[in-house]
């Protein structure tokens, strides 16, 4: 269930980063390229802060 979450806000903010470029300013691709480190990151250390955020949200596995 939370790597469903994690998964959803990850793309959500892409998406949602990427049409702030488009329709606001460039910059808003900074955003984008944080998140896709923040995932990198992930992957490579087995940690996510999001993860943490939900477990102490109280959402299970």
């Amino acid at each position: 269930m939370k790597n469903r979450i994690v998964r959803g806000v990850a793309g959500s903010f892409v998406l949602i980063s990427l049409l702030l470029a488009i329709y606001v300013n460039i910059n808003w691709l900074w955003f984008t390229a944080f998140v896709g480190a923040n995932l990198l990151q992930s992957s490579l250390t087995k940690w996510c802060l999001l993860e943490d955020i939900l477990k102490k949200f109280g959402i299970k596995n």
